[in-house]
């Protein structure tokens, strides 16, 4: 089987892109997750309460952008 110079690059993609997506669906396939996990998965993602957190210091100048390019 001969492939033509102008057709090779897009053989090329073709070749990686089904073989990359063989891993992907095979990587899918052992990554399911049971029923208790999902419910603790869930609540390791809940939002975090930015008023409880300490304040952090801040060291240096506040940052300005420079909405006047000629001027710095």
């Amino acid at each position: 089987m001969l492939i033509r110079e102008e057709n090779r690059n897009m053989f090329l993609l073709a070749t990686v892109t089904l073989c990359c997506g063989a891993v992907a669906g095979t990587v899918a396939l052992f990554e399911q997750v049971p029923a208790p996990m999902a419910s603790e998965q869930v609540a390791q993602r809940t939002a975090i309460d930015v008023t409880a957190q300490a304040p952090v210091r801040v060291v240096g100048a506040p940052f300005e952008p420079n909405v006047n390019p000629r001027q710095r």
